[in-house]
Formats: structure tokens, sequence, C-alpha cells
């Protein structure tokens, strides 16, 4: 008996590490990470980028294809929202054109940035190791291909700041209303799918019932 439950165990924890291995590498956005901003930042284009930097304030905030991208304490979070809340992004997944960006535009940079060329990306392959450096191959290579546009900006979160700054369970609601934009990235696409619940395809089966009209046996009581 012991035996089987042994063998049994094995099986469930291979699957369970299988199961991680493939998983996107986006956390359900669950933590505070010190980002605790007064008010809807101010978004500037990164220079030959598709991407947004906070040039105020001591964060390492940058906004890509619909999401927020924050670097603090030597981790990559994601949020749909400027304060969070943030879920971890594992390395190896963060979008090419958020890696690329110059050191310069890391407002808080971490001391191992020092001596880097200020207009060049980050040494992410040193700092990471070799391991990262083979599975992100040509992370920072010139690409030939049309840079994608930059994502319009959630100006709408202008409008709450301080004590309207939402909670966690008001957020997707609020962003699948006043946000219409859809992500191009894979990785950005499954990070909205955990957090606002594939917005658009449950539109789309709203508006469907609702043209139905109420089920057989509704309005009878």
């Amino acid at each position: 008996m012991r035996y089987a439950l042994a063998v049994l165990l094995g099986v469930l924890c291979s699957v369970s590490s299988a199961a991680a291995q493939v998983s996107i590498g986006i956390g359900v956005p669950s933590v505070s990470i010190g980002i605790n901003l007064p008010s809807f930042p101010e978004l500037v284009v990164v220079p030959d980028y598709p991407v947004y930097y906070a040039p105020r304030g001591e964060v390492n905030l940058f906004f890509y294809d619909g999401v927020y991208w924050a670097y603090q304490r030597d981790n990559w979070y994601a949020s749909s929202w400027y304060n969070g809340p943030w879920g971890l992004v594992a390395p190896e997944v963060v979008p090419v054109f958020v890696l690329r960006v110059p050191v310069r535009y890391y407002r808080r940079p971490p001391v191992y940035f020092r001596g880097w060329q200020r207009d060049a990306a980050p040494h992410w392959g040193e700092h990471y190791g070799r391991e990262w450096h083979e599975r992100r191959s040509g992370w920072d290579k010139v690409d030939r291909r049309p840079a994608p546009t930059h994502a319009p900006l959630p100006v709408y979160q202008r409008r709450y700041a301080g004590d309207r700054y939402p909670r966690v369970e008001e957020q997707p609601p609020l962003h699948n209303k006043n946000y219409r934009y859809e992500p191009k990235e894979e990785v950005v696409r499954e990070h909205y799918q955990k957090i606002q619940g594939a917005p658009h395809e449950r539109d789309r089966h709203e508006e469907q019932a609702h043209a139905r009209g109420p089920e057989r046996g509704e309005g009878r009581r």
C-alpha cells in the first residue's frame, strides 16, 4: 500500500512539474512591489521602441502591448493597472522589446547596471546566465521586421487615483469596459486571459444571450 502511494505521489509530482515547465510564466497579480504612485503616471515613448517609460519617480516602470511592466528587486512584474497588484513574470518570457529598452530609461537602475553603456540594453545574458541566454537567443539582435505599433495608453485610469484607486475585484470590469486594445504578443494575451477573464469573448457571449432573450421558463414565476 505504501509503495502504491509513493508511486502515485511520484506521478502527480511529475505531472505538476511538466505543467510548470509549459506555463507561460506570468503569475496572477496578487502582490504589492512598492510602487505606489499618487496618480496615473506620465508615460513617454522610448525613442525607436514600441515601449513607454515613466520618466518621473524612482521606479522602473514601462508600458508595452497594453500592459505595465516593472523591474523591482531583480524581478519582473506585470499588471493591467499602474499601481498593481502585480504578477511575477519569469525572465524567460519577458517580451524582447521590453528587454531591449536601453539602460538610461531605468529610473532606479540596480547596482549591477553600473559600467554598462547607457544607450544599449542591459546585459541580461550576463546577468541571467548561459542557460537563459541560450533560451532567449537573438533577443538582443537587430530585428529587420517592422516593430509593433505603440499600444494606446489606458488613459481612463487617470480618473482612479488615491482613494479612488479600484479594489482588485473592481479592476477587470473597469478595464474591460474602458480599454479595448487586443494584445499582440502571446505572453501578454495569456496575462489578459488570466486577469480579465477573456473579456472580449465573454462580452460576445453576453451579447448573444441578450439577443436570444430570456431562457425558456423564465418570467413565469
